[in-house]
C-alpha cells in the first residue's frame, strides 16, 4: 500500500513471510546459475540483506518474490563480472610455492626420463580434457588451445560470457587437479 506507514512488528512479520515463503525457490534459481555453493550462499544472503535494509530504510518492497529475483539476478551479474578468466598457465599456490602448468612439466632437455615423464603428463592432461563434461571441454579447447575469446564464443553459441567464463574455470581447476596428482604419483618436480 502506498504512503502507508509500517510498524516495526509487521515489518518483521512481512519480512519472515517472504523469507519462508521465498528461500527455497531463490536458492534454486540462484544455485542453477552460481555452480559454487559458496558463491551461491553468498549471493543468497546479500539479496536477503538488501530486503531487510529496504524495510528498515522505510521502504517497503510492493512486489517481494519479483523484487528479490531481480535482486538475485544483479547479484550474480556483479559476482561474475569479479571473476577473471582462469588458464592453466595461470600459477597456482602449492604449499609454500606457486606453480603453473609449465612447472609442472620436466624439461625435454633433462634426459630421456624427463621426456618420459613429460610425455606420461601430456597424455595424464588428455586423459583429463576427455573426462570433462562436453561443455567445459567445448569452451577450455576453443579458449585455452584455440585462442578464441569468449565473446567470439559467446555470439557463436548463444551461451552468455558469464557462463563460458565459469564453465572455464571449472575445467581448468579439474585438470590441475589431475595434473598434480600425476606429478605426485611420479615426481616429475
Amino acid at each position: 500500500m502506498p504512503g502507508r506507514e509500517w510498524t516495526v512488528d509487521e515489518q518483521d512479520q512481512l519480512l519472515a513471510e517472504a523469507l519462508k515463503r521465498d528461500e527455497p525457490r531463490l536458492r534454486s534459481f540462484i544455485r542453477k546459475r552460481v555452480l559454487d555453493t559458496a558463491d551461491a550462499e553468498d549471493v543468497l544472503q546479500d539479496v536477503f540483506y538488501e530486503l531487510i535494509e529496504a524495510y528498515r530504510m522505510m521502504k517497503p518492497v510492493e512486489q517481494v518474490t519479483a523484487w528479490l529475483y531481480r535482486v538475485a539476478r544483479n547479484r550474480i551479474t556483479d559476482l561474475f563480472r569479479r571473476q577473471k578468466a582462469v588458464s592453466l598457465n595461470d600459477p597456482v599456490a602449492d604449499g609454500d610455492e606457486s606453480l603453473a602448468f609449465e612447472d609442472l612439466l620436466p624439461t625435454p632437455d633433462a634426459g630421456p626420463d624427463a621426456i618420459y615423464a613429460r610425455n606420461l603428463l601430456l597424455e595424464a592432461l588428455e586423459e583429463a580434457i576427455d573426462e570433462l563434461p562436453a561443455n567445459q571441454r567445448d569452451v577450455f579447447v576453443a579458449h585455452e588451445l584455440q585462442g578464441r575469446s569468449f565473446k567470439e564464443l559467446s555470439e557463436e553459441t548463444g551461451v552468455s560470457v558469464n557462463t563460458l567464463l565459469s564453465r572455464k574455470r571449472y575445467a581448468v581447476l579439474h585438470l590441475r587437479q589431475r595434473l598434480q596428482e600425476m606429478d605426485e604419483r611420479f615426481g616429475t618436480k
